[in-house]
């Protein structure tokens, strides 16, 4: 029996215990749907214990997300399991369209948000490579506009109101900080200080912009931190997809289909996909009666703003692809991107002693903060966890990973050779849904896998 069966077989019979016919029915044509999907690139186990997984803990994630659904908190998901290069787990579940009542499909297609930033901090690697990148360069070698940005320093003027001054910067940002989200930058809504409000007011995330219209915005606002000295989630990887586009000499979506996309067989990723019957969408708010805007308005058109700090669309089965390409060490179906000394590079925490964080940054990122208090750092694309016994939430030393507003969510354990994935298009509580199959994943791995 495949693993995709026998985890939906006891996934079908749990829900014929829990929950009405209807519900159980469910459960059973997404699973369908998942077995029906494409060629993954990876072949299916033929046993889970053979990979060290529980059959019946691996039915658990279907049950307990399923259960998530038939009560309303999501309207679908797709998740995505492989250990060792073999596909262990795959289910569809509940809506693409709730509303619609169409279901989920193993191949349905999501706004993955900033699951973007490691495809592209991945293409701006390969031209590391190629010696037409140097990290430790001064982004303004590649981006004059940004040349002379100085950083924006709040004082309280005459009157008791806010003023904004201007503060040289210690040293320019690098290539390297924008990988690790040290330039300085940020994003105009996280905060109201008059630094957010100077994004805000330069519309820096006008989705009918270009790369190039968003660095000479950028280069007229002043930075909300000096360089190097805090880690602020920021638009750090969109400066990087123009950087990258400077040097390449055309637009990013192009540099990222020749060089990620294509290579890896990822047929279904890019800045829009025209086919609107397998796009997923979030179900409408209560509270609004409107469903959450994200990104471009229209997904099956190429945009304006070919954003790398989190434009793209996938699928579960493709972005397996790029994953895998990362745990394997830079290589899939025996075609190698990277070099081991990239990836190892990537996924180290970069992050020096002396960092300090954004206000925000444990609202937004929870247990999964890339602070060292929570035992991670974050490497170039990534956070990375560096030490056991601090985080809530299991893991190894070395596990990377990041997400998507949009409720998508992926790791790499090179240590346990595990990739997993969740497409979801839900952002709210999307926290939740991150801790839930973290526990869910580790609590079936019970074993290392076998010769």
């Amino acid at each position: 029996m495949t693993p995709r069966k026998g985890a939906a077989k006891a996934a079908g019979k749990a829900a014929e215990r829990k929950k009405p016919a209807a519900k159980a029915k469910t459960v059973k044509t997404a699973a369908k749907g998942a077995a029906a999907g494409k060629d993954l690139g990876l072949p299916w186990a033929k046993d889970p214990a053979a990979l060290g997984f529980s059959a019946e803990r691996l039915a658990r994630i279907t049950t307990t997300f399923q259960a998530e659904i038939d009560k309303g908190a999501i309207p679908g998901v797709v998740i995505l399991i492989a250990r060792a290069g073999k596909v262990v787990y795959y289910e569809a579940l509940g809506f693409r369209d709730r509303e619609a009542k169409a279901p989920m499909a193993a191949d349905c297609v999501f706004r993955i948000a900033s699951m973007t930033k490691p495809m592209v901090t991945a293409a701006a690697m390969m031209l590391a490579e190629e010696g037409k990148l140097q990290l430790g360069y001064p982004v303004s070698r590649y981006l004059p506009k940004l040349k002379d940005v100085r950083v924006g320093v709040e004082r309280i003027g005459a009157g008791g109101k806010p003023m904004l001054s201007l503060e040289a910067v210690g040293r320019e940002m690098t290539v390297q900080d924008l990988m690790r989200h040290t330039s300085g930058l940020t994003y105009g809504h996280f905060g109201d200080s008059l630094v957010h409000k100077a994004y805000r007011g330069q519309n820096c995330m006008d989705f009918g912009q270009t790369n190039a219209d968003l660095v000479a915005k950028l280069a007229q606002v002043p930075l909300r931190y000096q360089p190097g000295s805090t880690w602020e989630y920021s638009m750090s990887t969109d400066v990087l997809g123009a950087v990258v586009e400077a040097i390449a000499g055309q637009e990013l979506d192009g540099i990222m289909a020749e060089r990620i996309l294509k290579p890896l067989g990822m047929a279904d990723t890019g800045f829009f996909h025209r086919d609107a019957r397998r796009h997923a969408v979030p179900q409408v708010d209560s509270a609004t009666g409107k469903r959450p805007a994200f990104g471009a308005a229209d997904a099956t058109k190429r945009p304006s703003w070919i954003s790398g700090g989190g434009g793209m669309l996938s699928t579960a089965a493709d972005y397996l692809r790029f994953a895998e390409m990362m745990r394997a060490g830079g290589v899939f179906a025996g075609r190698r991107l990277l070099s081991p000394a990239s990836v190892a590079l990537m996924s180290t925490d970069h992050l020096p002693a002396h960092i300090h964080y954004g206000s925000g940054t444990r609202t937004q990122f929870g247990a999964l903060a890339p602070m060292r208090d929570l035992g991670y750092g974050f490497g170039l694309g990534f956070a990375v966890r560096t030490h056991q016994g601090r985080n809530p939430l299991p893991g190894s030393v070395g596990d990377y990973f990041w997400s998507g507003v949009t409720g998508t969510y992926f790791w790499i354990d090179p240590a346990e050779e595990l990739v997993a994935i969740k497409m979801m298009q839900a952002p709210a509580d999307r926290l939740h849904y991150r801790y839930l199959l973290r526990h869910a994943v580790y609590h079936a791995l019970v074993g290392p896998p076998r010769p």
